[in-house]
């Protein structure tokens, strides 16, 4: 009798880790974002405006249609419509985002940290790929043209490529209304305070004047 508790016990645990894999569920039609009154270091999402004040506005964005400036270093642009953009979104657990790519420009390895994202292309071709978990460590990757869509697993880090000869765009959906982005080399080499040159010299294999020369320009 008691391995049925244990079992049972188990079946739950797992049927709660799931729930808890993304965005809370709405327990409402809608809860549009008062972003006066607080934000998400007070709670899981923002608190709502009062239903008598919501408008059409609060679930409306105009703009992906433009083109970002992608003239940078990485020759990218992330244009993103979260629940900052769309109060609308809150707490309904869905974000949309613009990319645009000079040629040869990069999204550099990152992660979203509460959200998986499923990229399709508009215009241009682009290289994508993502990395699988320790200790495998495997990489997939693909070639994409226009039309075509790539998944991007919640959490693994993962990176976009313009690999043709002009412009190109994408759009990305992601399962979350704040997904976060979590650039690997800013995370590294630009944390404030600094992780010590040493620690990272050790962990990359190399001398603490290489590490020191990375960090400068970050």
């Amino acid at each position: 009798m008691s391995s049925h508790f244990v079992l049972l016990g188990l079946l739950i645990a797992s049927c709660n880790f799931v729930a808890l894999a993304s965005d809370p569920s709405p327990l409402q039609d809608l809860c549009v974002a008062d972003t006066s009154r607080g934000n998400f270091y007070f709670m899981n999402g923002f608190p709502c405006k009062n239903p008598n004040s919501v408008q059409a506005k609060d679930f409306s964005f105009s703009g992906l249609h433009l083109s970002g400036n992608a003239s940078n270093p990485l020759g990218s642009k992330v244009t993103p419509v979260t629940v900052l953009q769309i109060p609308g979104l809150n707490t309904l657990g869905i974000s949309i985002a613009r990319l645009d790519f000079l040629p040869g420009g990069v999204n550099p390895p990152h992660t979203h940290p509460r959200a998986t994202e499923i990229f399709t292309v508009i215009q241009g071709t682009f290289e994508v790929g993502f990395v699988t978990s320790n200790p495998e460590n495997h990489l997939m990757t693909k070639v994409l043209n226009e039309g075509d869509v790539f998944v991007f697993p919640e959490g693994l880090v993962h990176f976009q490529r313009n690999k043709g000869t002009g412009n190109a765009v994408a759009i990305a959906g992601l399962s979350s209304q704040s997904p976060g982005v979590i650039t690997v080399a800013n995370s590294i080499f630009g944390s404030n305070p600094k992780i010590p040159n040493d620690l990272l010299a050790k962990a990359f294999q190399v001398d603490t004047k290489t590490v020191d020369s990375i960090m400068s320009k970050f």
